[in-house]
């Protein structure tokens, strides 16, 4: 679900089922090791060594996204809230300077599998523009979705 277009800040959610248990999906959002097999738009990687979590209330995380042509894009935010393994609220934009907060929900749901909810709040719905934060985040979430072996949708 997308609500909102044009110039002002918007909200993007997507929603997603999983075949895994919230406690592997808040892995996914919180260990350094596996948020850089993830966390970037397709055609980008994120290096290992260049993601850091400290996992608590007013602690950071960074990463740095590379390019096919090795330019790389900062980014990370402050956590706000954090219940593991069900809620997730930070900042996101550049280091210094987020732009957005993101909120992740984990549910259980039937069958052992869980419920994700990611909502990007406050970002301009900039669809259709080169280097679109709002296309990046969804090849993102696709991404996640691989590595939790589920298939793109």
């Amino acid at each position: 679900m997308m609500s909102g277009r044009g110039a002002g800040p918007r909200e993007l959610e997507i929603s997603r089922t999983f075949d895994a248990t919230p406690e592997r999906l808040w892995k996914a959002w919180t260990d350094p090791t596996v948020m850089a097999r993830w966390l970037h738009p397709h055609g980008l990687h994120t290096p290992e060594e260049t993601v850091s979590v400290d996992l608590r209330v007013g602690g950071v995380f960074r990463f740095s996204m590379i390019d096919q042509a090795g330019a790389s894009f900062e980014s990370g935010g402050e956590y706000l809230e954090l219940r593991e393994p069900e809620f997730l609220r930070c900042t996101w934009g550049a280091p210094d300077a987020p732009v957005a907060e993101i909120e992740v929900r984990l549910a259980p749901v039937d069958g052992g599998r869980t419920q994700m909810t990611f909502r990007l709040l406050g970002a301009v719905d900039d669809t259709g523009h080169e280097d679109s934060v709002w296309t990046g985040w969804r090849e993102a979430i696709a991404e996640l979705m691989a590595e939790m072996g589920e298939a793109h949708g």
